[in-house]
């Protein structure tokens, strides 16, 4: 069907497109045309065009638009998607099983539609789920909840059911992981399936990552080979207090991202840092004082045992509640 198009060479074309937009007169319903080192811009309304604009009428493909659940509801729901899992958190369930349905039948590629069913409880941090729909067409025979993640260039396999994990978390892995040189020696305190763990490993950092999670450390062995740096991470599992003395002095950074309670690790931590060792500490406090208490927990920690204290960077990575903030102080111990 030929439509009005705005021609113009091809090294003007993407100029032009975001002018079109900001003047909302771009045709959505229809897709751009390379033709040699011409681009027809599809317009809904070209008598709008000042003359500036070359006006020419062509056929042009219709795009193939995907049906979301949306279309199917009549409303926008709320929704995560985890890989090809779909994430809710309602408590009504007749509305749940709406969604559900309405996700798997649209062209979304979700295998399974899962609700949270219980905060994040107990020491390993998994919580409960109710499997609301799953296709039927799959043939995969892995647990509704299990899924495969991916992250600035990397694959996490894991199940919500058994183990923690955020995606809301990437830009903030990203942020440290990018720091990390290709001679460190780096321990993850809190490991999990190995967000930070896996890229610290692909910038050639020897990685030691701990987690009390017996599920979690068996998908981070798994994460570490799927990503191809298993020569290069040592999965532990146990208590990271446990295991410090047996990499005493060893490490050049560690993170420490279990901000309810990192304070409770201190201790280990400055048995395992080296004489100049960066630390992202990660913290929940009040916005009045966000950084102010883990700063004195740290001091506490590291100053008795003969390191000096640097606070590189106070970062915020989210607002955890009203009036709280999750927080990370990144800190260098030198002797």
């Amino acid at each position: 069907m030929e439509r009005p198009c705005v021609r113009v060479p091809r090294e003007a074309g993407e100029r032009t497109r975001r002018a079109l937009a900001d003047a909302d007169l771009v045709d959505e319903d229809h897709e751009i045309v390379v033709d040699d080192d011409v681009i027809y811009l599809p317009v809904t309304d070209p008598e709008s065009l000042s003359g500036d604009y070359e006006v020419v009428y062509r056929d042009v493909p219709a795009h193939d638009r995907q049906r979301t659940p949306a279309d199917l509801l009549g409303f926008d729901p709320s929704y995560e998607r985890l890989g090809d899992v779909a994430i809710l958190d309602t408590d009504d369930s007749e509305r749940a099983d709406r969604i559900a349905q309405a996700i798997l039948e649209s062209d979304l590629p979700v295998r399974a539609v899962i609700d949270r069913a219980s905060k994040v409880k107990g020491d390993l941090r998994v919580r409960d789920w109710t499997v609301l729909a799953t296709d039927p067409d799959d043939g995969d025979d892995r647990p509704a909840t299990e899924t495969v993640h991916r992250e600035y260039g990397f694959e996490y396999l894991l199940d919500l059911a058994a183990v923690y994990f955020s995606p809301r978390l990437a830009t903030e892995r990203h942020r440290v992981t990018e720091s990390v040189a290709a001679d460190e020696r780096a321990v993850d305190m809190f490991a999990g399936v190995g967000p930070f763990v896996v890229p610290m490993a692909a910038r050639g950092a020897t990685v030691v990552g701990v987690d009390l999670n017996p599920a979690a450390v068996e998908y981070l062995r798994q994460n570490a080979r799927r990503n191809g740096v298993a020569d290069r991470v040592t999965a532990v599992e146990g208590d990271v207090r446990d295991v410090a003395a047996d990499y005493a002095g060893w490490a050049d950074r560690i993170v420490m991202n279990l901000p309810h309670s990192a304070d409770d690790f201190l201790d280990a931590a400055v048995t395992l840092a080296g004489d100049d060792c960066v630390i992202h500490y990660y913290d929940i406090q009040h916005e009045d004082d966000p950084f102010g208490p883990g700063e004195a927990a740290i001091r506490d920690a590291a100053e008795p045992a003969g390191y000096d204290v640097e606070v590189l960077t106070r970062h915020v990575v989210r607002s955890y509640a009203p009036h709280e903030l999750n927080v990370c102080l990144d800190v260098r111990l030198s002797r």
